[in-house]
This record gives C-alpha cells, structure tokens and sequence, in this order.
C-alpha cells in the first residue's frame, strides 16, 4: 500500500493540468457549500446572541413577533407584579416595557429603502441587557427627542451618524449615541425615550415586555402563571429562543437556495472528476497491467485509484474552505423576513462547518472516482500489457 500511495502522488503531480482543474471545480463547489453554512451560522449568532439565558419576553399570544404584538397596560402590570422577577441591587425591578416600530431609511451601499427597527426602551432595558454599551457619545435623556443608533445602523444606512438629525413619527430626532452589543441584532436599532416614542406613533401600549429572572429554573412556573392568567392574552418565552426563532424563515430559505446551487455545482465536479479519472485510467493501461503482474490484487487497483481520487478531492476541499474562511472578515445585511427589519451579520465558521465542508469534498471524490477505479481494476494482465 505506501507503494500504490507513492505511485498515485507522483500521477498526480505528472498530470498537472488535468489535477488542477479537477482541485480548482471541487474547490469551488465547497467554497460555496461552506459559505452558505456560514452564512446561516451567522445569522443564527447574531440573533441567538441578542438573547440572554436569564431573560424572559413576554408579546402577544399569536402574535409571533413584537413589530405585530400589542400588550395593554393593564396585562403590563398583571405581569410586573410576578413573583419570579429579579430586582436590582438598589430594589429597582428588572423589568422593561417596550415598543418597537420600523421606520424607512436609505442604505449607503445602494440608496435604496430599508427598514430599521426603532424600539422605545427606558434606563431599566440597557440594566437587562448588560452587553449593551455606549461606544461612542451619551445615553438619550428622558423627556428629549435623543436617541441613540446601534454600530451597523450608523455604518449601513444615511444620515445616521453621531450629531444627525433622524425625522420620523412627525417630529426630528438628534443622534447622541452609538451603541454596540456584542454583534446581537440590537446593534441593527435605534433605541430611544419609550415616553417620547410612543405618543410621536401614536402607540400607547407596549410591543413586548422584558424582564430578568431571579433564576432560569423559574421559567416554566413563570410561564404556566401568565399564560393561564385569565386577564391574560400572551406568550412568554425565554429571550434566546424567542430571537432563534426570529431567523427561522430566512435561514431555511438562504439554506434551501444554498443547497441546490451546492448540488447542481457538485454535480459538474463529480463528472470532472470522473473525466479526470477515466482520462488517467486510459492512459496508464500498461502501468496497471504492470502492477497485476507484479502481483497487485485488483482490491489493490481499485483503492489505488479512490486514493487518488480523494486526494484531489481532499485538497480542494481544503481550498474551497480556506477562500470561504476569508469571509468571516465580510459584513452583509439583508431584510429578515420574519420582521420585515434590516439585519445586518457577518458569516461565522466553526468546527462544525469544517468538517461537513471536508466530508462534501470527499464524498464527491469517492462518487467520482469509483467508476474508473473500478474499471481500471477489471483489467486483464494481458489485455493490459498489450495496450499501445
């Protein structure tokens, strides 16, 4: 076997050309099939991350999101007066009503419209979301028309810079802070006084209600007291799950998309495969008929050439996913359908995507060498050493 392992490097480096185009398609398809992992994975992490273990939203039953949830005031204090609510170390409770709207603003990479989610908070939503930081500016000041712009919002969109003025909800808004939150989706809003913002929409009630819990094993007594509460009409979920839940419709899209283009490209980098294959099959009869009678078994042969096979396959699984590793350094933005908000992530790659990413390329090089490895083990010694 180090033999026939030695013999199939050297055909490989002697048929350069073929070898490369070969390397060059499976590399391609894989850089493609890694890149849409990655982009879902990314999507997932933006979103998953906006979520803290601790923390509990509470919207409207049925409602599915907060841009469609509308919670009364009077559901509002049913359920900030449960028990399972973590107070502060001064006695102020964890606990924040919110609304959120979106408005339409233009994106600086192509002038076109977008929409940006703008969520009325108070001082009590940035003590429940303690990764959420002020990296450039103030925090707005109850009472005033401030407001503060998440990073990517600021770097994607027109006129949303620190000291812009922002019109929207018939009045005009100053930018006085940039926030970051550790690359979560809130980073994709623009959060101001839940005093000012909702009268300027006219929305006097809440879109969601968010609060922290003593510990997370209180969730589900959480649940089943507000969800049977007959002066009750919502669905509470823990925050992680309730954003997961956020991407769900966009990531089987993007993966349903990346799936076909992934199998129509494997599909042409099996066949090259095999051309490749058969080609060096063709033209190493008499090598073959020589390894037969020098007492090789066709088992010999026949893994001889899936080696050989995956070998190819395996460096251009190894290429298409360090080019598709570069794209970690990419931001993109695209609407989330499941809010009709602009979201903007990057593409993330773990261990996980390596791997299946290297599982695809050998898999389409064992597909396409099998054939010719095992027509090249069929061969008759003497067929094979009379062959010109």
């Amino acid at each position: 076997m180090p033999l026939l392992v030695s013999y199939t490097l050297k055909n490989i480096l002697a048929r350069k050309l073929t070898s490369l185009m070969t390397i060059f398609g499976i590399a391609l398809v894989v850089f493609v099939f890694s890149a849409v992992l990655m982009l879902t994975h990314g999507l997932g992490q933006t979103l998953v991350s906006t979520g803290y273990d601790n923390n509990v939203i509470i919207i409207r039953r049925a409602s599915q999101t907060e841009i469609q949830s509308i919670i009364p005031r009077r559901m509002a204090n049913a359920a900030k007066a449960d028990p399972a609510i973590k107070r502060d170390s001064d006695g102020t409770l964890l606990f924040a009503n919110e609304i959120l709207v979106l408005i339409v603003k233009n994106k600086k990479s192509s002038g076109e419209p977008s929409n940006i989610p703008v969520r009325g908070v108070t001082e009590i939503s940035m003590k429940i979301r303690p990764d959420t930081r002020i990296v450039d500016g103030r925090m707005w000041k109850e009472g005033t028309s401030e407001i503060m712009v998440g990073r990517k919002v600021q770097q994607n969109f027109e006129g949303c810079s620190l000291g812009q003025q922002i019109k929207f909800g018939g009045r005009s808004w100053t930018i006085v802070g940039v926030m970051e939150s550790g690359g979560s989706a809130f980073e994709s809003e623009i959060w101001g006084d839940y005093n000012q913002l909702a009268p300027a929409f006219d929305r006097p009630i809440f879109s969601s209600l968010t609060m922290t819990l003593n510990s997370p094993q209180d969730f589900d007594a959480m649940k089943e007291r507000l969800e049977n509460d007959p002066r009750m009409t919502v669905e509470v979920k823990r925050e992680k799950q309730y954003y997961e839940d956020q991407s769900r419709f966009t990531t089987v899209f993007i993966n349903i998309l990346g799936t076909i283009i992934s199998i129509v490209f494997s599909l042409g980098a099996i066949v090259g495969a095999m051309i490749t294959m058969y080609s060096s099959v063709a033209n190493r009869t008499i090598e073959i008929g020589t390894l037969r009678a020098l007492g090789f078994r066709r088992r010999n042969i026949l893994a001889a050439f899936l080696v050989e096979s995956v070998m190819i396959a395996s460096i251009g699984g190894v290429l298409g996913i360090a080019g598709a590793s570069v794209l970690q350094f990419v931001e993109v933005s695209t609407t989330n359908w499941d809010t009709f908000a602009e979201l903007a992530f990057s593409f993330e790659t773990s261990s996980g995507i390596v791997l299946k990413g290297m599982i695809f390329a050998i898999v389409m090089g064992i597909v396409g060498g099998f054939f010719p490895a095992v027509r090249a083990s069929r061969f008759r010694i003497v067929n094979a050493l009379r062959a010109k």
